[in-house]
């Protein structure tokens, strides 16, 4: 499976991300979270380092819609930045695996 694979896969699981979040309040939180041990753990990469810093910036600057908007973005933009997002972890590794077989199967057709 290439690129473009993953790339639907991340954006269908962003898509849910995104569809359960403004109920989720948590998943702000824990995104927060994920940077802060992120930054931590990868002080020396600068690359990395400005990634997190800028989905922090949009943590900070974004209404949930808007974070939304960026999750689901069928842009460049949308997808670099799902590349990065510290929003793994908010959907179960059941409903991750699904999306994977579902989209594999549908690319298999």
């Amino acid at each position: 499976m290439g690129h473009e694979y993953q790339d639907r896969v991340s954006l269908e699981i962003h898509r849910r991300v995104a569809a359960g979040l403004a109920a989720r309040a948590e998943w702000m939180a824990m995104a927060r979270e994920n940077l802060a041990r992120w930054m931590e753990r990868n002080a020396e990469a600068p690359g990395l380092m400005r990634c997190y810093r800028e989905w922090l910036e949009i943590l900070d600057r974004s209404t949930v819609d808007q974070v939304c908007a960026i999750l689901t973005a069928e842009t460049d933009e949308g997808q670099r930045l799902r590349q990065n997002s510290p929003f793994v972890g908010m959907l179960g590794p059941r409903e991750v695996w699904e999306i994977k077989r579902t989209l594999r199967e549908a690319e298999a057709a």
